[in-house]
């Protein structure tokens, strides 16, 4: 809901698209230079003390973004000072909480506890943007003001069943580990593993292509709800629904595999498909086409997302953890921002449709990179093996 309510509020307050990449710019680059510090604290702290702490913190920063909304203080830059803020916590929240997961459930159910999890996150995408798009356009109807106030209210507000519900588990106590290195180098020494590991660098490298261009669609959903599709608030908040709705198939039809085997093909696959979507997506004038093609574009991305953090996940040793998922948080959403202003930049020059239309061209482009020096090497062994066993019967 708040993610939705900001990006509208920027775009009714300034109608730039420029200001739209600024705005992801802010929300995303503190995770880019302070994930290597989560990895850190990750392996060294209480992960547990540590997620309720994040989350405590993102409940402050929604009832301050409520009261200055609600209050008619809010400008654009404190929208963005807020984004910056919040992209602080996050960059200490992501590989923490993802490092925790192990911790919850065990390495045996590592792989439908990621899937589930990322199905539980996206289902909020689901829900949230809807319910956000529904009451902009109810009080806007109304002539209220600041509607998008009361989205990051009860935003701020269900952060209490969060950590109530975090404040409940009871999680085994793991001693705390000797300080070797500075953060920085502990980042360094996961990063080095991640490029040494050839499935979790190609992985990590798509991932990336990924997030910097392909992602950068919900940045521009305002402009395309507004501008291009006439369908207003309310069709926004549809848009981004369709987009979870197809993020929480991807969820649970990942988590529903019973054999983790061929993940690279599947990566693969899912990247190809975002990419072509994303391409019709940017040429559609029609709002169910539009529709529909993110529910697809939601379903690639996200089982993508769960299939290069599985892959991962279970090649990395468990004292590397929070290191490895500090690289995977920054590889994945540290580039964000950097799509953001180019995203903002190329937009303001063609248009957010051709730009899209770049971006999609671009994230096919690796794709096929991927699939022709990755997929087809892993391939050949597996041929030349089974080539061999037939020699030997």
């Amino acid at each position: 809901m708040q993610s939705t309510a900001q990006l509208w509020l920027v775009y009714k307050l300034t109608g730039s698209a420029a200001l739209l990449g600024v705005f992801g710019f802010a929300n995303q680059v503190p995770i880019l230079f302070l994930a290597s510090i989560g990895g850190y604290i990750g392996d060294r702290y209480n992960r547990h003390r540590g997620v309720i702490w994040t989350q405590t913190a993102s409940m402050i920063l929604a009832f301050l973004l409520a009261g200055l909304t609600l209050t008619s203080f809010i400008k654009v830059w404190e929208l963005i000072v807020i984004a910056f803020l919040v992209g602080i916590v996050n960059a200490f929240d992501v590989p923490i909480r993802q490092a925790f997961l192990v911790q919850m459930v065990g390495r045996e159910d590592l792989p439908n506890a990621i899937a589930l999890n990322s199905s539980i996150f996206n289902g909020a995408r689901v829900v949230g943007p809807a319910i956000a798009g529904l009451t902009i356009a109810w009080f806007d109807a109304h002539h209220v003001k600041s509607s998008e106030g009361w989205c990051f209210l009860l935003n701020g507000l269900s952060f209490l069943a969060v950590i109530g519900a975090l404040l409940a588990m009871r999680i085994p106590r793991t001693e705390a580990k000797p300080h070797v290195g500075s953060p920085f180098q502990n980042f360094i020494q996961g990063f080095r593993f991640a490029m040494g590991d050839q499935p979790i660098r190609s992985a990590l490298l798509l991932l990336s292509v990924l997030s910097m261009f392909g992602l950068q669609y919900a940045v521009f959903l305002p402009v395309f709800a507004k501008d291009i599709l006439n369908s207003g608030a309310q069709g926004f908040g549809l848009l981004m629904s369709f987009a979870g709705v197809g993020a929480v198939l991807g969820a649970l039809h990942f988590a529903a595999r019973t054999s983790y085997k061929g993940l690279a093909q599947w990566i693969a696959a899912t990247s190809v498909t975002c990419a072509v979507c994303l391409v019709v997506f940017s040429q559609s004038r029609i709002f169910a086409l539009s529709a529909g093609v993110l529910l697809v574009v939601g379903f690639a991305a996200t089982s993508q997302m769960a299939a290069t953090n599985t892959l991962i996940q279970n090649r990395v040793p468990d004292e590397l953890r929070g290191r490895i998922m500090a690289v995977y948080a920054t590889m994945f959403m540290g580039v964000q921002p950097i799509g953001s202003l180019i995203a903002g930049g190329v937009a303001k020059r063609i248009g957010a449709p051709w730009t899209l239309t770049v971006f999609g061209g671009l994230v096919l482009a690796g794709s096929l990179f991927f699939l022709l020096r990755v997929v087809m090497r892993l391939r050949r062994p597996e041929h030349a093996a089974e080539a061999q066993a037939g020699l030997g019967r």
